[in-house]
């Protein structure tokens, strides 16, 4: 008997089982772990956030019985915060000049306390948890002090460090060292020379929140490779040369994360002049003062929105992406 020969077509070949890979599994992980934000995004803070826009654009009345009611007013809330409140502008105002004269101190001193303890020396280890340790204490009882200013007022006082005239050392810094006659004899501008007598005055708030900006651009120094840093000595490159073409470069990504970051918790702060008020703002306007307050703030987050953006895009053109391939 001859054996029939099943056609090519007929024959069942297994199913090969499909592996995902790597990179999928580590997806699909990643998901499991964002998971329970999403849900709180979706379920709890989506639905206050749209109860937020509401309210800044409606008159909300209390229903006699229980309940309130709201009333559709378009820009009326937005308007009296802009034009009826002068506080609201004026306090605004200043916060953002604030914003200008902050963060850039916060930026320049975090880079230089990194670059310093980036260098082999004793107990570096040490200095640097030292630097970090405000943004540890910064939690508490302390975030209250700080938020009430406590520190600054008895600084600012008879009630702090008295060298014995009754007035405080500690406030007296600049008058000390007369910065402000050094500067005159070198013919600096006085912009100039108010914005570093401030900068002097203001280096504990400076050095309090530059501890998380030191980590960040500690961790971009250090992923510098020591090769490059060697053949920049063997090609005879200064030190200054060294800092301008390979390490800030090097480390302009850490630059734009700091600054965003700056940004952002100088704008949210416990201490900033302009949350204050708007947390103050209900008790202080007699009419409407909670939808007027909701007005400021979505005002106000629309404001940071836009000087982050900014400030990226300008930041974005200058900073330098290693290519790892």
């Amino acid at each position: 008997m001859t054996e029939q020969v099943m056609p090519n077509a007929a024959i069942k070949k297994p199913k090969k089982k499909k592996i995902a890979s790597l990179d999928k599994r580590k997806a699909r992980v990643g998901w499991v772990f964002v998971l329970p934000f999403l849900l709180g995004f979706a379920f709890i803070y989506l639905p206050m956030l749209f109860n937020s826009i509401k309210l800044a654009f409606c008159d909300m009345t209390t229903i006699t019985g229980g309940g309130v009611e709201f009333r559709f007013t378009g820009f009326e809330n937005f308007q009296y915060a802009l034009f009826t409140d002068a506080g609201f502008l004026q306090t605004l105002t200043t916060g953002l000049g604030q914003l200008v004269f902050e963060v850039p101190a916060i930026l320049l001193f975090s880079l230089f306390m990194a670059i310093l303890l980036n260098q082999k020396m004793i107990g570096r280890a040490a200095f640097r948890a030292i630097f970090f340790l405000p943004v540890v204490l910064a939690t508490g009882v302390m975030e209250s002090i700080e938020a009430g200013n406590i520190l600054g007022t008895m600084m600012g006082s008879g009630a702090g460090i008295d060298d014995g005239s009754g007035s405080s050392a500690a406030s007296e810094i600049v008058s000390a060292m007369d910065f402000e006659a050094l500067f005159a004899s070198m013919k600096i501008g006085t912009e100039l020379v108010k914005y570093v007598v401030d900068i002097i005055n203001d280096i504990y708030a400076i050095v309090n929140r530059s501890g998380v900006q030191m980590l960040i651009f500690l961790s971009g120094l250090q992923s510098i490779s020591p090769a490059i840093y060697e053949a920049c000595r063997i090609d005879g490159a200064t030190g200054w040369e060294t800092f301008w073409k390979v390490t800030f470069p090097m480390i302009s990504p850490m630059i734009l994360v700091n600054a965003v970051y700056t940004i952002i918790d100088s704008f949210t702060t416990g201490s900033n002049q302009v949350m204050t008020y708007i947390a103050n703002a209900p008790s202080g306007i007699p009419v409407n003062g909670t939808e007027i307050a909701t007005a400021m703030s979505w005002m106000y987050f629309l404001i940071v929105v836009v000087i982050l953006a900014a400030v990226a895009g300008i930041m974005s053109s200058f900073v330098f992406y290693q290519r790892k391939d």
